[in-house]
């Protein structure tokens, strides 16, 4: 039933991929996911060559399925290392490798020699395009609803998603609002092979971010959520809080990358994050958060995405029975 193009590259049971969070997809939510049948990623960014190393072999301890490694290729304040992270990887056993951001042309050749899977983030038509140009084996689009980096031109995933499965030959990941059953079926629907879901899973159990954020992403609605870093070129949708109005602020007064990064950091978010201070982060959120209504495992949060789509697509098609 849920065997798809997607599935068989990634070589898990549901099409369903969980979206890398950077300071937060490490070890033990990754099992977690891994264990329950889907997909996600290690997030390399903050970790260091070594820690990378020493958090697939921790994952690898939890968990004997597939699991994949995030290489942000995000403009950054200070250059991750890339190249050290891919050939860990590689040597380590980890078989997808997930590029994010600009093109990964550069990285290509180095996965494609270590015999992994390329796997390319992006949020605009010409980006899937280019990734399947350099030799990506899986695109996924995410739409302006999404958590993190949407596109500056701000095309929602309805209008998106089948535009991309319309331009490229290999399976796309759709992503962008979907974080229940109903959004499952329905990126199916729209042509994607796969689903993406984010912002859901940061209110799993397993998610190691402070409680106080979980509960926060229970009671927010859908408009809860804001885009900063606009006068930057680098949207992010983000929880709206008291740092992401003032960064905004900041940046209606004309405030430089320089001045806000301060602010926007990784850091500074990573510690908030850890204490539960709510308002003292810039926490990516989507504007699927006004459907999250309880705190579950991750297992749950898949049962429920899988388990409900016999009884949607029974009841839909009832309904095209009767106009046929």
């Amino acid at each position: 039933m849920f065997q798809t193009k997607v599935t068989q590259i990634l070589g898990v049971k549901y099409p369903l991929v969980v979206g890398t969070m950077v300071g937060l997809s490490k070890a033990d939510l990754v099992a977690a996911v891994a264990n329950a049948g889907a997909f996600t990623c290690i997030a390399s960014a903050v970790l260091g060559p070594e820690g990378l190393r020493e958090e697939i072999r921790k994952t690898k301890s939890l968990t004997d399925k597939p699991f994949g490694v995030n290489i942000s290729i995000f403009p950054m304040f200070k250059p991750a290392e890339n190249d050290a992270y891919i050939d860990i990887a590689i040597e380590e056993g980890v078989s997808v490798i997930e590029t994010s951001g600009h093109s990964p042309e550069a990285y290509v050749q180095r996965i494609k020699k270590g015999n992994a899977k390329l796997m390319h983030k992006c949020a605009r038509v010409r980006d899937a395009r280019t990734a399947e140009r350099v030799g990506a084996d899986i695109v996924e689009v995410v739409g302006f609803e999404c958590g993190g980096h949407p596109s500056i031109e701000e095309v929602t995933t309805l209008v998106l998603l089948p535009q991309v499965v319309d331009a490229v030959r290999i399976p796309v990941v759709g992503g962008g609002g979907f974080c229940d059953a109903r959004g499952f079926v329905a990126a199916l629907a729209l042509g994607a092979q796969g689903v993406l879901m984010g912002t859901r899973f940061m209110a799993s159990r397993e998610c190691p971010i402070h409680p106080n954020f979980k509960n926060a992403f229970v009671k927010a609605r859908e408009t809860d959520t804001m885009i900063i870093q606009r006068s930057m070129g680098t949207p992010v949708r983000a929880l709206r809080n008291k740092l992401a109005l003032k960064v905004q602020e900041m940046e209606q007064k004309g405030a430089t990358l320089e001045d806000l990064m301060p602010l926007v950091g990784g850091e500074r978010a990573r510690m908030a994050w850890e204490v539960g201070d709510v308002d003292g982060s810039i926490t990516p959120c989507g504007e699927a958060v006004g459907l999250i209504h309880e705190i579950a495992t991750v297992r749950e949060l898949i049962d429920a995405v899988t388990g409900g789509v016999t009884e949607i697509y029974q009841r839909v098609g009832t309904l095209l029975g009767s106009v046929v």
